[in-house]
């Protein structure tokens, strides 16, 4: 039998207390060994990650990371959950997205764990008429729904009401939301509309439905156009106000105005930032409550969707990992429901086998993982707590310049918003150009020989307002180029990558050099001679030393034999016979464009 000691047992007994200081001192140590000469906070900042916003992510938290007190769920600022029970009582609202009239897909998810549905209709969705022949069979008083309508949004809600109706639905017994987003469907398509049609609907759910939510606040059309989380939020608090300005001018109280509303945000594969921003939102609209004199009504009503921008054409099978992860950051953030886009979001209509994945995603987060037996499993992270706040106090920055400017109707009007998510776009971009924020099977590690996927064709989307951008476009293109000369010629574009060396010291930059040129769609010969190879252009690979020795020496030989273009993997250096150079950083969209156009591939 083991005696413990009167104090317990207490692992840290035996070793003496460690400060920041001395942690400070052990990291300088170890950058000093790859070259960097720097000591106490310095040595800290050198770890420290940028991200947008102004924001940047430090490698340690501290309990000296002092964040304002979250409170408890259920209580304002309710960052820790708008309710107090959390979604410990089932898990979160599974609720999976349906844009075609489909009946047979949308009992098969009811039937095998979705909890609720997400319905597109109207334009480049399932027609208004055929609402109630998509929902037949569906039990109306268990299942929720959400609609989806844009300018015929006042249309389909009066159809789904009258179906409540039809069907003998308990007024009280009916939940979902109506979804009217006249900013939203403008933000989307460039047109106003009328706010008017929209007032009737919140007036009779605040009287007739108390499960139903009139309006919608979607952030999606602002995370798409390339917005940061910061932007995202900041645009759908604006847009939240305009709304309860609306409300209560047409005379419903404060309270009923924010009862009226759900807002809709992205997840992202981005886990802690998707974790802090859905926190942080849950925060500023309890601000914006309490401003209003009602701080109890301030309980943001969340759905999360599975970003569209992070989803890829190519190997679209990675989607699966990125939904899991961007899912999982929702549940854990308190999102009151949560869509996982099927894997093959991004190519058309999802087949039966990718909803089956999408849906049974939650169920094993929920079911198997536990992720909601915990409310805010994630609350008294210091690093969570810390980048809640800050996050919260960009986006309120944001939303405070777009009231300035007249509100959220006014910068969409006047294309400041969309001048403001274009330049965040535009640096962004740079980062996924040189890889510097990698996309797993498109810009590393792409899969040349992939048998594509193949889908029907989607509805095609409102368009005509903001831009729709996906991280994997710039890449997509260039992969296109690729299949189309594989299309005419037989093969793809080639280029024979030239070892020098043994394999200690080529593999790490072979590695490197095929990486980067299959991202382009060019296919990369390590085997024979450079003549047989049937490449146009070289790629030198070796260790610096080795460079030193012998690479315009190879150079100019592969040049004597035919090749047009050498390149060197590494970083810039002095050799006559070399052309350009390709190194960690470099923009491998501008390489491989103008690589491809050197080849004669259009």
């Amino acid at each position: 039998m083991t005696v413990l000691p009167d104090d317990g047992l207490s692992l840290a007994a035996e070793f003496p207390a460690a400060n920041l200081e001395q942690w400070h001192g052990l990291v300088a140590g170890v950058l000093r060994k790859s070259g960097k000469e720097v000591s106490g906070t310095a040595a800290e900042d050198a770890l420290s990650t940028a991200l947008e916003d102004g924001l940047r992510t430090r490698p340690l938290y501290t309990a000296h990371d002092a964040a304002p007190d979250p409170g408890l769920p259920g209580f304002a600022p309710f960052v820790r959950g708008a309710r107090a029970e959390g979604n410990t009582t089932g898990g979160w609202d599974v609720r999976q997205r349906h844009a075609v009239a489909d009946n047979a897909a949308v009992l098969a998810d009811l039937e095998n764990g979705v909890t609720s549905l997400w319905l597109v209709a109207g334009e480049g969705g399932i027609p208004v008429a055929s609402l109630g022949k998509v929902l037949d069979g569906v039990y109306l008083d268990l299942a929720p729904i959400a609609l989806d309508a844009g300018s015929q949004a006042a249309a389909a809600a009066q159809e789904l009401l009258r179906i409540y109706d039809e069907r003998g639905i308990d007024r009280k017994a009916a939940r979902g939301s109506l979804g009217a987003d006249p900013l939203g469907h403008q933000a989307r398509t460039g047109e106003a509309s009328d706010f008017a049609p929209v007032v009737p609907l919140a007036r009779r759910c605040a009287e007739d439905y108390p499960g139903l939510r009139a309006l919608t606040v979607d952030a999606l059309p602002y995370h798409e156009a390339g917005g940061s989380a910061a932007q995202e939020l900041g645009a759908s608090i604006a847009t939240g106000v305009a709304y309860l300005r609306e409300l209560t001018e047409a005379g419903l109280s404060v309270e009923q105005a924010c009862a009226q509303l759900e807002f809709r945000y992205a997840a992202t594969a981005d886990q802690f930032l998707t974790i802090a921003k859905l926190r942080a939102a849950r925060r500023l609209w309890a601000r914006v409550a309490e401003v209003c004199g009602a701080p109890g009504a301030g309980a943001q009503a969340q759905h999360a969707v599975v970003s569209p921008v992070m989803m890829t054409r190519r190997d679209p099978w990675v989607n699966m990992l990125r939904a899991t992860i961007a899912t999982l950051a929702a549940g854990v953030g308190g999102a009151d429901a949560v869509t996982v886009l099927p894997f093959d979001h991004a190519l058309g209509l999802p087949d039966a086998f990718a909803r089956r994945i999408a849906r049974n995603t939650s169920t094993i987060l929920v079911e198997e993982s536990h992720l909601s037996r915990v409310i805010d499993p994630a609350g008294g992270s210091w690093y969570v707590e810390r980048l809640t706040d800050e996050l919260a106090e960009a986006a309120w920055r944001f939303f405070r310049t777009i009231e300035r400017d007249g509100g959220q109707a006014a910068v969409l009007r006047s294309g400041r918003l969309r001048t403001d998510l274009a330049t965040t776009w535009a640096q962004r971009s740079k980062k996924l150009a040189t890889r510097r924020e990698p996309v797993t099977g498109v810009s590393e590690f792409p899969f040349l020989s992939e048998k594509p996927v193949v889908r029907d064709p989607a509805p095609e989307q409102p368009a005509g307002g903001l831009p729709r951008v996906r991280r994997d476009e710039a890449y997509e293109d260039l992969r296109a180029r690729s299949d189309a000369h594989l299309a005419a010629t037989g093969s793809r574009p080639r280029v024979f990558l030239a070892a020098i060396g043994p394999a200690a010291a080529h593999t790490a930059r072979t590695t490197f050099a095929a990486n980067l040129f299959q991202a382009g769609g060019i296919e990369p010969v390590t085997e024979g001679t450079f003549e047989a190879s049937g490449a146009t252009e070289v790629c030198l690979c070796s260790s610096d030393a080795l460079y030193e020795e012998r690479a315009d020496d190879v150079a100019g030989t592969l040049k004597a034999a035919g090749a047009r273009h050498v390149f060197l993997a590494g970083r810039p250096g002095q050799y006559s016979s070399v052309d350009s150079y390709v190194f960690a950083g470099c923009d491998a969209v501008a390489v491989l464009t103008a690589t491809l156009d050197r080849m004669g591939v259009s």
